[in-house]
């Protein structure tokens, strides 16, 4: 890899994470009081790719520990926003599902994002995100697809981006 392909890709992902922080903001912004960006990615998610997950799964699909997720989905559920039962294939684990009030928080909250979205609209032409988005739609594919298959690394990388020994 060549420098300039470091440089290049080091500032895709670093206005990603900027655009991400900021994203995130302005939906917390929208949420009931007490809800964060997380709580909604989860309801997002059970919208978007189907509910009855398992918290497993889950914690793959957001890349975090299963106690985070659980924790997440804790705390939704005590809202009234999922429902966890048990799952119907393996009635060891468990399975969460959306609620009809989870269903309403989650469309509620995109359309009190409409003045936001409007903002970025008047400020950027529509045609230019469409053109970004099936780049973004192949980024994302590629990282999806690395991370189903390559085991997670055993030891984080130091400040100089290698493997402390021993």
């Amino acid at each position: 890899m060549q420098e300039d392909d470091r440089a290049l890709l080091f500032g895709v992902f670093n206005e990603i994470a900027i655009i991400d922080q900021l994203g995130r903001a302005q939906l917390e912004a929208t949420l009931p009081k007490g809800l964060i960006a997380a709580h909604f990615t989860v309801l997002n998610h059970l919208m978007r790719v189907a509910d009855g997950r398992t918290p497993v799964e889950l914690a793959r699909a957001f890349q975090l520990p299963k106690t985070s997720v659980t924790h997440t989905v804790g705390a939704l559920a005590k809202r009234g926003l999922v429902d966890v039962r048990p799952n119907p294939n393996d009635r060891r684990s468990k399975c969460v599902w959306l609620t009809d009030a989870g269903r309403k928080l989650r469309n509620d909250t995109i359309t009190a994002m409409a003045p936001d979205f409007a903002a970025l609209v008047a400020a950027i032409d529509p045609q230019k995100l469409l053109g970004i988005l099936p780049v973004l739609r192949e980024l994302r594919a590629f990282m999806d697809h690395r991370r189903n298959a390559e085991p997670p690394r055993d030891r984080p990388l130091d400040a100089t981006g290698t493997a402390p020994s021993g």
